[in-house]
This record gives structure tokens, sequence and C-alpha cells, in this order.
């Protein structure tokens, strides 16, 4: 199920703004919460919400990439409620899996590419939901990626303010 919604959704943000734009919407930032944005789009059924954060740090400093994101969105239509995902401003490698790091606690997303942009997400919805706790519970987070090219990323997100985004995020998109 998981990789069906990774091909539906290369990356979420993306996702959340093709929506809306079909629906005639674009997505409204409804709350900041310090590093998080929250934003939602669309009606009842049709809502789509996510918090995104982008990050204080990426290297290496000198690699031209696109829009970088880390995100955790919501789809009442699918069920879908706080699914982590990454958009690394590039395309991964072959094969390549993405890491995000909060503290000691290590998760593994899957990667793929579609339309010259890659996205990340993991498999298994209880990682997705230890991953989250992980997150409410620390002050950074560390994503490290390879592009296709074999540059290795590693991007230095703050938590500051995630959980609120997560509480705004929750009561947004029911």
């Amino acid at each position: 199920m998981r990789s069906i919604r990774a091909g539906l959704v290369i990356a979420s943000v993306t996702a959340c703004a093709v929506g809306a734009a079909l629906a005639g919407e674009r997505p409204n930032l409804i709350g900041t919460f310090k590093d998080w944005h929250v934003y939602a789009a669309g009606k009842g059924k049709n809502r789509t919400c996510y918090a995104l954060t982008v990050p204080k740090e990426m290297n290496p400093a000198n690699v031209m990439r696109d829009e970088v994101f880390f995100l955790i969105s919501s789809w009442p239509t699918n069920k879908t409620v706080n699914q982590p995902s990454i958009v690394p401003g590039y395309q991964y490698g072959a094969n390549a899996k993405a890491q995000v790091q909060v503290g000691s606690d290590k998760f593994v997303f899957f990667t793929k590419n579609e339309g010259g942009a890659g996205g990340a997400w993991m498999e298994n919805v209880a990682n997705e939901k230890k991953l989250v706790a992980a997150m409410k519970r620390g002050s950074s987070m560390i994503v490290t990626g390879t592009s296709a090219r074999g540059t290795l990323t590693t991007d230095d997100y703050s938590l500051a303010g995630f959980s609120a985004a997560l509480d705004k995020l929750g009561t947004a998109c029911k």
C-alpha cells in the first residue's frame, strides 16, 4: 500500500499543491510554529494537510539542489495520518535508501524518483509512529541520502515547534 501511495505522491508538498490546483484551491498556511509550518487545502474528505520544515543546514553546501523539505502529511480520503516523507531536492541514486536520525534512533526510508524529482517514505506504519514519537522528544534530526550522481547529502533540521505543528495538523485535517 505504501508503494501505491508513493507512486501517487512523489512529494507530499507537490501532491498537495497539485490536488489543490485540481480543486481550484491553493494550499493555505494555517499556522507557523517556530521552525514548522502547517498547510491545508480542500474540504471534508478531500482535505489534504501537511506540516513541513526546511533544513537549517545542508551539506555539502556547494551542491545545487531544488527545494528541500521534510513533511508530515495527512489525507482523510485514504485515512493517512502523520505520514513522514522527504523531498531531497534531487533524484535519488538507484536502489538508494534515505535515513533519518533523531538522537540515537535511526529510521530507513525507501526512495522513488518520478518526473525529475525524488521522494522518500517509510514502508511500515508502526515505524512512522515511532519516528513521529522520536521527533516529539527530540530537538533536531539529521536526514541523509545519496543522489543519482552519487553525492551523499546530510541535512540538519530543527524540531522546534514540531509538537505544536503536529497538534494543528491533527485538528486541521480530520
